[in-house]
């Protein structure tokens, strides 16, 4: 019996005892390789000794101090390292303690900052159907996960959301993946109008679609158009990187890609590579000194904000990335991943599109390559794949409701940075094995 509150109460879990760079090993001695990051955060894999010495270190000199009192060394190099390393305009970092309560941090900061500059009737959120940003209320209100948000619908604020740019379903014959991206970026421009230009606040939207969409890029121009509309009605845009960032899709910030900086950003999981619990808000000079010169004081907060511990962690983890050239090697075993899957399945009849950037790569599931016609969310697919895949020692990112927020299956694929030719070949043959034993069972 244990007495520990599974996400799962009626699965019943091996006991992980050991990281070994990309694996896992449990308590009998099995092995798993770790394609997904768990969630797209072990980047650095499971035992890389400079941040585990970096943790040691700071815990022998301090190891908490509450940020109503103090700041901390490894909190202030953090921030310094990552501003000098951040798109724009963005100036200061207020780091948390993971990915939604960087997200909610973001969606106050913005109300806040509306208030402050004399603008308090804007208070409306615009996100993105398909769309991901986390468990804690505000950041789920946000999401467009529609299996996540239903049991906690009338707890939520009220926000709206347009179409994602996500051109394998969504493209239409005849049309330019530019003019799809334009025609979608639109949407945005015709619910601000709809609402009220003076009462939207926020838009928020992942640069790179992680979990709902399973790594989805966006087109050419499609963030271009989205930050002159949030430029043209005073909206603040938000970018959530927390799945997607920190080198993952093959620049340190992922909008970099894109040409585009944001208001406010949100960080986490690779920020830490699961050393310590961390994320991070960022945001602009603008919006900091509305509240310097206001009130004075950001009415948010959690104890264990800044924690010198986790910072000390981040800052070892944002250094092996930036000195050993890690966002390089994202780029060229992204590529190398890329090609081996496209090589395997490019041609498979189940297997309907494979996308992303760097090392954030997605398949999506189909019953049909031809008409794109999706599983019957009956079948289970994405639940039977995750089982299958892993039970033959591969950690994968399977879900379902990809396309409407109940059909469509796709997996997503994360893995350490420091992943080698072996560990490719690796995933690519588990991924066969797996996909060849559960359409057999379905």
């Amino acid at each position: 019996m244990s007495n520990v509150f599974p996400r799962n109460c009626k699965a019943t879990l091996p006991l992980a005892v050991q990281g070994d760079g990309v694996y896992i090993v449990d308590s009998t001695g099995k092995r798993y390789l770790d394609a997904s990051g768990g969630a797209a955060v072990s980047c650095l894999g499971h035992s890389n000794t400079r941040v585990i010495e970096a943790i040691k270190s700071q815990l022998d000199r301090l190891a908490f101090a509450h940020t109503g009192f103090f700041s901390s060394v490894p909190a202030e190099a953090l921030a310094e390292l990552l501003i000098n390393k951040a798109p724009g305009a963005l100036d200061r970092v207020y780091v948390v303690s993971g990915g939604s309560e960087a997200v909610e941090a973001a969606i106050k900061l913005a109300r806040q900052y509306c208030i402050e500059i004399g603008q308090p009737s804007r208070h409306r959120v615009i996100a993105r159907q398909q769309s991901y940003h986390g468990n804690t209320l505000g950041a789920l209100a946000a999401g467009g996960n529609m299996w996540r948000r239903e049991p906690f619908a009338p707890l939520m604020i009220d926000t709206t959301h347009i179409s994602p740019c996500y051109a394998y379903r969504g493209q239409q014959d005849g049309e330019s993946e530019f003019d799809y991206g334009q025609r979608v970026a639109n949407e945005l421009e015709t619910e601000i109008l709809r609402l009220g230009a003076d009462q939207v606040m926020a838009f928020i939207a992942e640069p790179v679609v992680g979990a709902t969409l399973g790594a989805v890029p966006p087109v050419d121009g499609y963030y271009k158009r989205i930050r002159e509309i949030c430029d043209q009605y005073g909206v603040l845009l938000i970018l959530d990187e927390v799945m997607c960032g920190m080198g993952r899709t093959g620049s340190l910030f992922a909008c970099e890609q894109d040409g585009i900086a944001p208001d406010i950003m949100t960080i986490a999981k690779g920020l830490g590579a699961g050393y310590q619990a961390i994320g991070a808000m960022l945001c602009t000079d603008t919006i900091y000194r509305a509240l310097e010169q206001g009130s004075g004081f950001f009415q948010h907060g959690h104890t264990y904000i800044g924690h010198p511990a986790a910072c000390a962690g981040a800052l070892a983890v944002v250094s092996e990335i930036i000195e050993e050239n890690l966002v390089e090697r994202v780029q060229q075993r992204g590529g190398q991943l890329r090609a081996a899957l496209q090589d395997r399945f490019g041609e498979h009849p189940n297997i309907g599109d494979i996308r992303g950037r760097g090392l954030f790569i997605g398949l999506e599931f189909v019953r049909d390559r031809d008409d794109k016609t999706p599983f019957s969310p009956q079948q289970g697919m994405n639940k039977k794949f995750k089982q299958v895949a892993f039970d033959t020692g591969l950690i994968c990112y399977p879900m379902g409701g990809t396309i409407d927020g109940r059909q469509g299956d796709h997996v997503l694929l994360a893995p350490p940075f420091i992943i080698e030719d072996s560990h490719i070949a690796e995933i690519v043959d588990k991924l066969e094995q797996a996909l060849s034993t559960t359409l057999a069972a379905i």
